[in-house]
């Protein structure tokens, strides 16, 4: 586009304004909006690089208004609202503070000297079935036991693990603020 057609535009944009003001607002329903396309339409007539020679200043200045305003209404709704983003930043966190995750290897400590201090046979059948998924009756015939026996054994083991974690938890609990527990 030459120098003349953009000055020209230019020109008819500023002549013809309020027509198109009045156009756009009826047709965006905000004459905010309305304004807002038309100066965008004439800062972009810098820029412009139409090829030919605009026959109908009126409805280009028109369309290019309306795509912009278009334009902005789609990038606006790729934004967050600010009631959007409020809820956003409500969200609880659920990673563990420093004191949870203290708490949690603690646990973990404790059952795994439960785990330790369990006959041999209940050791292994509980971690049989409970870490490597090993079936019930695998482990009765490798043991030389009936299933129930297998059954009972599991049970006892998530008791005792279960009992000595209640211990460790009393003992978290009677330990006053500033001492440590014995783990």
């Amino acid at each position: 586009m030459s120098d003349a057609d953009r000055t020209e535009l230019r020109h008819f944009l500023v002549v013809n304004y309020a027509d198109l003001s009045q156009r756009l607002t009826r047709r965006l329903g905000s004459p905010e909006a309305a304004n807002d396309a038309l100066q965008e339409t004439y800062l972009r007539l810098e820029s412009a690089s139409v090829l030919s020679p605009v026959r109908n200043p009126l409805n280009y200045l028109f369309r290019t208004a309306l795509n912009i305003a278009a334009d902005r209404r789609r990038a606006e709704t790729r934004y967050l609202t600010t009631t959007e983003i409020d809820t956003l930043l409500d969200f609880a966190d659920d990673a563990p503070d420093p004191a949870r995750i203290v708490e949690g290897r603690s646990e973990l400590r404790a059952l795994e000297r439960a785990i330790a201090e369990m006959p041999e046979r209940r050791r292994a059948i509980f971690q049989a079935v409970l870490v490597e998924k090993t079936p019930r009756r695998e482990l009765a015939k490798r043991f030389g036991i009936s299933i129930r026996t297998v059954d009972i054994e599991v049970q006892r083991a998530l008791e005792y693990g279960a009992r000595r974690l209640q211990e460790n938890s009393n003992v978290h609990c009677e330990t006053a603020p500033g001492e440590s527990s014995i783990d």
